[in-house]
Parts: structure tokens; C-alpha cells; sequence
């Protein structure tokens, strides 16, 4: 019984995050707890549950008399999310820097080199997806898999602020071209532990600095 009552709980909230990261939920809309529980065929509860999860991860709120809401993402949600992204990348890459192998290297030279061919083609809509892909691709090699957890629902926090308005950063690109540069050099070269780890989490706190100075133009 508490297994079917926990699975019923884990759709809801696949149902619900999922349309908030992909933007079909908005900011200040209703979660219709009904119309959720009806789709995911459960009672109540499981459901209750679930924006519950969702409300510790700061993607609902409740407010008086409406319920829960789709949490409204803000300047300092974006600075905080980076913050705490910049300590888990800069960690986890470290760590993967001890296992990953000749052809892990030469897959980030080749998701780099795609970076640099879509920002000399204005593919701008296609820098982030490589970005993305890069550094998921040295957490392949990173054998703390719940970092990793960590850090994917970082990122998909990140997917939430960009669905209500926040865009990427252009002038930041060539410059996060060049940092991947290095870092694929740290991972040739053997550089040390905290070497890496102090440099890419540097790497993501220049990009916060590129959101703050947008911000105050």
C-alpha cells in the first residue's frame, strides 16, 4: 500500500515539475489539485504531496486563499542557484578529472569546437545546448552520482529561469569557450585537485557576473 501511495506521489510531481520546467505552467498560476489527481488517477494526497516536494524546491508556493502557485523566479532565485552550481561543478569536475579517459577529452574538444562554430554562425539558440552537453559530458566521469543528482536538479532550476525571461549571455560566450579551453587542458595535462576545482567554479561565477552586469545596464 505505501509503495503504490509513494509511486501515485512521484508521478504528480513528474507531472507537475516537468510542465514547470518546460514553461507550460507559469508564474502565478494555480496547481488544481482536482484536475492533477484526476490526470494522475490518485486521491488527494499523493498530490498534496507532491507540491509539497515542490515547494521545498522553491517552485511553488502556497498564497491565502488561492492555494498553490507556480513560483514566480526572481533575480536573487538565479543568483543563489548559480551560486550553490558553481561549488558542486567546480567540485564534481575535479573529481572527474581522475577518471575520465583520451576519448572523454576528445568528445569536450569536440563539443567546444561546436560551441565555437555556432557563435561564428549566430546559432545562439544552439550555445547553450553545447554548453550543457559539455559539462555533462565530464560528469560522466564523475563517480559521486548523487553530486550529479544535485547538479542536474541545479540546472533544471536554471531551465525554469530562462522559460520566464532570462536569457543567455552572448558577450559571455567566447569567453566560456576559452575557460572550456583550459579546462580540457587541466584534464591533458593532469593538473591538480584543487586547481580544477578552484578554476571551474570560478568558470561559473563568471557567468553570474555576466547576469549581474546585464542586469545593471
Amino acid at each position: 500500500m505505501n509503495k503504490k501511495k509513494l509511486n501515485k506521489r512521484q508521478y504528480a510531481y513528474q507531472v507537475i515539475r516537468s510542465r514547470i520546467i518546460d514553461g507550460q505552467y507559469v508564474p502565478g498560476q494555480r496547481i488544481v489539485i482536482d484536475q492533477i489527481a484526476k490526470e494522475v488517477n490518485s486521491s488527494h494526497i499523493p498530490v498534496r504531496e507532491a507540491i509539497h516536494q515542490l515547494e521545498s524546491e522553491q517552485l511553488i508556493e502556497y498564497k491565502p486563499n488561492i492555494g498553490a502557485v507556480v513560483k514566480g523566479i526572481n533575480n536573487q532565485v538565479y543568483i543563489e542557484t548559480l551560486e550553490v552550481l558553481a561549488v558542486l561543478e567546480g567540485y564534481a569536475t575535479a573529481l572527474s578529472a581522475a577518471h575520465i579517459d583520451q576519448s572523454g577529452i576528445d568528445e569536450l574538444v569536440r563539443i567546444n569546437d561546436q560551441m565555437e562554430q555556432c557563435l561564428k554562425n549566430y546559432e545562439l539558440d544552439k550555445i547553450g545546448i553545447y554548453n550543457r552537453e559539455f559539462h555533462f559530458s565530464i560528469y560522466d566521469y564523475c563517480p559521486n552520482q548523487f553530486l550529479i543528482a544535485n547538479i542536474q536538479e541545479m540546472w533544471q532550476r536554471l531551465d525554469v529561469v530562462r522559460n520566464t525571461g532570462f536569457t543567455f549571455f552572448p558577450k559571455r560566450t567566447p569567453h566560456s569557450i576559452e575557460e572550456h579551453n583550459q579546462i580540457i587542458s587541466y584534464f591533458q595535462n593532469g593538473a591538480d585537485f584543487s586547481t580544477i576545482e578552484n578554476y571551474t567554479r570560478n568558470h561559473k561565477l563568471n557567468t553570474l557576473e555576466a547576469f549581474k552586469q546585464t542586469n545593471e545596464a
